[in-house]
């Protein structure tokens, strides 16, 4: 296994985006291609969900399996440093929870897509569907 150097790895880690990430930009292309039209990152609301349906009062959150501790292979904590990463991971996920407790709230709908979950695009499409109802506009 390489070890990277701490320098190495600050880079890497200043590298990964908010915003605009390979998943989130995935989960938009099949919703758009599915007919779906929607907002990306409403400040004004609660956690800045990635993908806003006004009309539907609907929003995604895609999140990292890492950043915000999912239960699968990719969310493990790393062996190394725990007294920084678990901290940081769980306030990650308190933070997430409060969003949604804050959008329910407003009568918001919420539904998590999860980074390991957006390999199986019949699925996302399916969950999708039954999250958001039909589309106007279906391509497919």
């Amino acid at each position: 296994m390489d070890r990277l150097t701490p320098e190495a790895r600050s880079a890497n880690m200043k590298a990964v985006r908010r915003k605009d990430t390979a998943p989130e930009m995935l989960v938009r292309r099949l919703l758009h291609a599915a007919g779906y039209r929607y907002r990306l990152h409403v400040r004004k609301l609660p956690g800045s969900p990635d993908i806003v349906f006004p009309g539907r009062r609907k929003a995604i959150f895609v999140h990292g399996c890492f950043w915000h501790g999912h239960a699968c292979r990719a969310g493990r904590p790393p062996q190394s440093r725990q007294d920084y990463w678990l901290p940081k991971i769980a306030r990650n996920q308190d933070r997430d929870r409060q969003s949604v407790e804050a959008l329910k709230t407003l009568g918001w709908d919420c539904l998590t897509v999860w980074g390991c979950e957006i390999r199986d695009t019949e699925y996302l499409l399916e969950n999708f569907r039954q999250f958001l109802g039909p589309a106007k506009d279906s391509l497919i």
